[in-house]
């Protein structure tokens, strides 16, 4: 850990921030590292926890938000979520050889996929400045301007969980670790 960061448990976490990390345990067998970390600051936890409920619930499939995810994961360096994300990804039934290549930065077979991962690329890369031909491609891949502003959404969780692991340099779990590069 850096900067003086700690790993919270439910007993050493603030009060505000010692529920959260329960229902992260029952709902995930454990508290992963990052939410530990942001229990130091329970309102970025309770934001975390609850934008990334929200995301849950657009109109953006699960391989689909993975794809958001792990885009701004590369964009912003963050090797803590790369490999977690590419976990998620494989849970969330994308292609093998697609959960790989999206891990490691590259581009994925599957035309709707890829073009979700082009146009999140360029939202990243243009601060959300996309141009016409880059929201029209996108839009032309079967999406909608919801879901573009629904990719909005993501990339806020992945500013509240990137910053947070560059910040604290944030220790990889164990159980994701067969995911690293």
């Amino acid at each position: 850990m850096r900067n003086g960061f700690a790993l919270h448990n439910p007993d050493t976490a603030p009060k505000a921030s010692q529920a959260l990390l329960h229902q992260a345990e029952k709902a995930l067998g454990k508290v992963p590292n990052l939410e530990r970390v942001m229990a130091e600051a329970p309102a970025l936890l309770k934001a975390y926890v609850k934008t990334w409920a929200i995301f849950e619930e657009t109109s953006l499939s699960p391989a689909e938000r993975q794809v958001v995810y792990q885009v701004a994961n590369i964009q912003n360096g963050c090797d803590y979520c790369r490999p977690w994300h590419a976990y998620l990804s494989s849970l969330a039934n994308m292609d093998g050889e697609d959960v790989v290549r999206l891990r490691d930065g590259g581009s994925v077979g599957d035309p709707r996929l890829e073009a979700l991962r082009l146009f999140t690329t360029s939202t990243l890369k243009t601060r959300g400045q996309v141009d016409t031909s880059a929201l029209q491609a996108f839009l032309d891949a079967g999406f909608t301007r919801q879901q573009a502003l629904e990719v909005v959404l993501g990339l806020a969780i992945k500013v509240m969980s990137n910053y947070t692991n560059a910040l604290a340099g944030t220790p990889l779990d164990p159980e994701v670790e067969m995911w690293r590069q």
